[in-house]
């Protein structure tokens, strides 16, 4: 049986971090190839310094190291693409198309590349988004994204590239800062709750959205890509939905934990941007493919997020 050599872009971001970390305890620490435009701060593991939107740069990388499975997760995240739209599509869209020819030339036998809640706009339902809803997205991001999610799709049914997908909500974890997405106002508030004890929030205060927990993004993404490929019904990008709540409900539990945390809201360009987004999707075709199930409701996430970030050597 061939042993799975992995590929992930984006290795130094939110996700791709946790991701990284998670593949080389399943793989092993020498099957794993992280990269990204910047050393990562830390040594362990294969690192190589690549730029996604070069694609003799990934070839050469995918032929050193014999891959077999690419994660990608290099991408212009939505508030900070619509300062840039062009330069955005540019990075988001010819990295993956990148991918994706990596993926049919040299024959990789999965590849995982995900969607974003960003492909709904103001003309979804707000609650209870079906997984076949037409998606109208409103900003680049979320436009690069349904264009990936089809290209997923279109080199699945000509090439027979196992192409998989997710749409992620926002993602909430302790491993790193904000990067840039408009949900990042939950990862924000943690960090300012415990180093300033108050927090400006960018959004209104009953501006719902799905959000998941990154412990549960993780295990939604592994699962995904070990379900047997006749399992996998959908080949655009499944919805995944684990929890939804406004700012106003997390400062709430936050104040648990923390009682003399306070909030005040001056809402900027991305509350525009998240009032175009759903505040909760219907993943009901995840959870019966392949069995997905989230872990972390909000109180959960919620201690779980303040106990590793008060234990951080940066709020020490």
């Amino acid at each position: 049986m061939q042993r799975e050599k992995i590929l992930i872009t984006g290795a130094n971001g939110q996700i791709g971090k946790v991701l990284t970390v998670a593949l080389r305890e399943v793989f092993g620490l020498e099957n794993v190839v992280a990269t990204d435009l910047r050393s990562p701060n830390i040594s362990q593991g294969i690192f190589e310094q690549l730029d996604a939107t070069d694609f003799e740069a990934m070839s050469s990388v995918v032929v050193k190291h014999g891959i077999t499975q690419l994660y990608h997760l290099a991408a212009v995240l939505s508030a900070r693409g619509e300062a840039d739209p062009t330069g955005s599509w540019h990075i988001n869209m010819n990295s993956t198309l990148n991918v994706l020819e990596a993926g049919r030339i040299f024959k990789l036998s999965k590849v995982f590349i995900p969607s974003s809640i960003a492909v709904f706009g103001s003309s979804a339902p707000k609650e209870g988004v079906h997984q076949c809803f037409y998606p109208e997205p409103e900003t680049v991001y979320g436009i690069a994204k349904v264009a990936g999610e089809n290209w997923g799709a279109y080199y699945f049914n000509k090439y027979g590239l196992d192409v998989r997908s997710l749409r992620f909500p926002g993602v909430i974890g302790y491993q790193s800062a904000p990067g840039g997405g408009t949900t990042d106002y939950a990862v924000e508030i943690f960090h300012k709750a415990i180093s300033e004890k108050s927090y400006t929030c960018f959004l209104e205060k009953h501006t719902r959205l799905p959000m998941i927990y990154m412990d549960d993004a993780i295990r939604a993404t592994l699962r995904l890509m070990e379900a047997p490929a006749d399992r996998i019904s959908i080949r655009t990008a499944y919805n995944l939905q684990a929890l939804s709540f406004s700012p106003e409900q997390l400062a709430t539990e936050i104040q648990q934990h923390i009682p003399d945390f306070s909030i005040e809201y001056k809402p900027d360009f991305r509350q525009k941007i998240a009032e175009g987004w759903p505040g909760s999707i219907d993943d009901s075709l995840a959870r019966h493919d392949w069995n997905w199930k989230p872990a972390y409701g909000l109180q959960s996430l919620t201690k779980d997020m303040i106990k590793h970030l008060s234990e951080s050597p940066q709020f020490a």
